[in-house]
């Protein structure tokens, strides 16, 4: 099975060499290009891709409308946002809205394919760059937990929850917390509905928030 994917950014030469090196993999197929957030969201409904690669920053519609638009409409489809801005704000809001991952534009190569493969699984994609700067903006906040969530979480999910702030996938957490995969998927559903939550890059984003990452 190849890996759909929409690219959905304002500069075409970009677009063009994102296409030329991802063509490369037989892996993936690159399904449509738009250059605006308001083509990106027609494309979407039109095409059904798995992943969005989707800038940040475009004129009219911006890359976050769009995507919160999409994942409202088509929460089967991984947008990942590939973009300059490596301000902490920025990427807090991208996740908070539901976006499956936020990568930056000078990242490798090799990074990029392996993150939109983890995307399309389902797991949740950060630059390495930003992971502290997400980490020090919400502790900054200095947030606290009150004892009703706390209590909403058994101490197994909350281990859990620890894992998917690190950024863990389902594997490794299971190898971590010596359980089988399939009871880190329970974990997740579990912590989704008891918190209110759509992803697991939401999940990883509460737990930095409430401090509940460590």
């Amino acid at each position: 099975m190849t890996i759909k994917i929409l690219l959905v950014d304002d500069h075409t030469l970009f677009r063009s060499g994102i296409k030329l090196l991802l063509q490369r993999n037989p892996e993936f197929e690159i399904v449509g290009e738009a250059a605006d957030g308001l083509e990106g969201i027609k494309r979407a409904k039109q095409l059904l891709p798995d992943v969005v690669l989707m800038d940040l920053n475009m004129p009219g519609l911006s890359g976050l409308e769009a995507m919160q638009l999409i994942v409202e409409d088509l929460p089967q489809i991984a947008v990942l946002m590939l973009t300059v801005s490596e301000e902490a704000e920025d990427l807090s809001t991208a996740l908070k809205s539901g976006a499956r991952g936020y990568l930056l534009k000078n990242i490798e190569a090799d990074y990029l394919t392996q993150a939109i493969k983890r995307a399309a699984a389902g797991e949740p994609v950060i630059a390495e760059a930003m992971t502290a700067k997400l980490v020090m903006q919400f502790r900054a906040g200095n947030h606290a937990v009150s004892t009703p969530e706390k209590e909403k979480l058994t101490p197994r999910e909350r281990e859990t929850m620890v894992c998917l702030a690190r950024g863990e996938s389902n594997k490794e957490i299971a190898r971590n917390l010596d359980v089988a995969e399939s009871t880190v998927k329970i974990h997740v559903q579990n912590i989704l509905k008891k918190l209110n939550l759509s992803s697991r890059v939401q999940i990883a984003v509460y737990a930095v928030e409430h401090g509940l990452d460590k």
